[in-house]
């Protein structure tokens, strides 16, 4: 069945207490929306309709980065849930598939969930998403007749029997498309909140004689994000899991605690990962690895046999082949360091490209930025660069070729030749000692005047 998400993310959010939009603050260094969306893209939808309201130009411009066609319409007034997706009416004109909706606070809900939801939708007309609570607290209650959802009853509107119940509403819920919008258009505001609650059409389709059932999945996949504190709990949330599953996955977390990923890290088994490694989002690192510890990568990949850090920086567009070094204190960004390169201390390459096999000593720099555009440095295969050289690009330095410790190269150099750029060393006998009794005597003089 063909399908079509829509996903509410109009909230302000005020308890978050924040000028930016809710669903926009991150968990695993990505938005909340993009962790909703990223789930329903497991079904391949034909359609991803966005309802936006505060902040809109913000969720619109999040919302196409991750998927250049979803669709974002916007929420004027926040009615109830049950406005909301009506929005997306216009959008899903003439579509007659199932119309998922899903909360672009609510990041966990699993694509295994939404694929039970898609199946159960073959033989109802309605399928929700509950969950047991272990404390049921405000949340609507499901109200079952055997296997058939009778009702949801908001915890405003409950009686207390009703709110006894223990299946609780996650908000979720699949319908065909156009039922879905003929069951809004019937929905009233005759509640506590005087609001239109998207929950409603279950009532009616019982009404109406229609089926609805109720797909359970594990509470923790139903936590939504309301406050910083919230928010807190979900990044420990995924951290927990996704750690976990890393290391069912054969890679080793010396310290799983302490080792932070983000919502889209990919790492190959047989990998180690020390403590306090930092992973921010697009970064892959091939099987066979060595991540050392307190060292931080985000938009790179790393290869097969790579080793990094202690305490190294890679930044996006660092790309290392198989068996590079890279050391403590290395920051790489936008560089191709090829098959067998060191880079192994206390050394800054940018905008360059390393050759296989090449030795960059410590202390070296790419000087890539000359305060208006960046330069390219291309240091060739095999090639020597001695401790605490300044690669003034743009530079192209030979295969084969060395420069000389303490060098400033501003020109290119050939294969297998040595370049040296140093000023003559001066030595002056004596004039240690007479400076020190200039500067000492100085010394003696400020204190006396203190």
């Amino acid at each position: 069945m063909d399908t079509a998400l829509i996903i509410l993310a109009a909230g302000k959010g005020t308890r978050m207490n924040s000028d930016l939009p809710k669903v926009l603050h991150r968990v695993a260094s990505a938005p909340l929306l993009e962790h909703a969306m990223a789930a329903g893209a497991m079904l391949a939808p034909r359609h991803t309709v966005v309802v936006a309201g505060h902040g809109a130009d913000q969720v619109r411009a999040a919302a196409t980065l991750f998927d250049e066609d979803a669709q974002v319409v916007e929420q004027t007034e926040q009615l109830g849930t049950a406005h909301a997706v009506a929005q997306a009416r216009p959008a899903l004109d003439g579509f007659d598939g199932m119309a998922l909706v899903l909360y672009g606070d609510t990041p966990f809900v699993q694509p295994e969930t939404l694929e039970k939801m898609q199946e159960a939708l073959a033989n109802h007309d309605v399928v929700v998403l509950g969950f047991e609570a272990a404390d049921p607290a405000r949340y609507g209650r499901l109200v079952m007749q055997g296997d058939a959802l009778e009702r949801i009853v908001e915890f405003k509107d409950a009686s207390p029997e009703e709110r006894a119940i223990t299946l609780c509403n996650s908000g979720v819920v699949a319908c065909k498309s156009e039922l879905l919008f003929d069951l809004i258009d019937k929905v009233g505001n005759d509640n506590a909140s005087e609001e239109y609650y998207l929950t409603d059409i279950i009532g009616l389709a019982h009404a109406e004689g229609r089926s609805a059932t109720v797909v359970t999945c594990a509470e923790a996949e139903t936590m939504g994000v309301n406050s910083r504190a919230d928010l807190a709990r979900a990044e420990a949330a995924f951290q927990s899991r996704a750690r976990a599953l890393l290391m069912e996955d054969g890679v080793t977390l010396i310290a799983p605690e302490t080792v932070f990923l983000a919502r889209d890290t990919y790492i190959g088994r047989d990998t180690v990962v020390e403590p306090n490694v930092v992973f921010g989002p697009n970064v892959t690192v091939e099987s066979g690895t060595t991540i050392r510890a307190f060292s931080h990568l985000e938009g790179c990949h790393v290869s097969r046999g790579g080793v990094v850090g202690p305490y190294a920086r890679l930044r996006p567009g660092a790309e290392l082949a198989e068996d590079v070094r890279i050391g403590n204190f290395v920051e790489i960004k936008n560089a191709q360091i090829a098959e067998g390169a060191k880079v192994n201390h206390l050394s800054y390459i940018g905008d360059a490209t390393v050759g296989a096999r090449s030795n960059i000593g410590a202390g070296t720099i790419t000087c890539n930025y000359d305060g208006v555009m960046k330069h390219h440095t291309t240091i060739g295969a095999g090639a020597f660069i001695g401790s605490n050289t300044m690669l003034v690009a743009p530079v192209t330095i030979g295969d084969g070729a060395m420069t000389g410790s303490g060098s400033v190269i501003t020109s290119d150099v050939e294969p297998e030749a040595l370049a040296l750029s140093r000023a003559p060393q001066v030595e002056k006998p004596g004039m240690a000692r007479k400076m020190f009794e200039i500067l000492k005597a100085k010394k003696a003089k400020m204190q006396r005047g203190s």
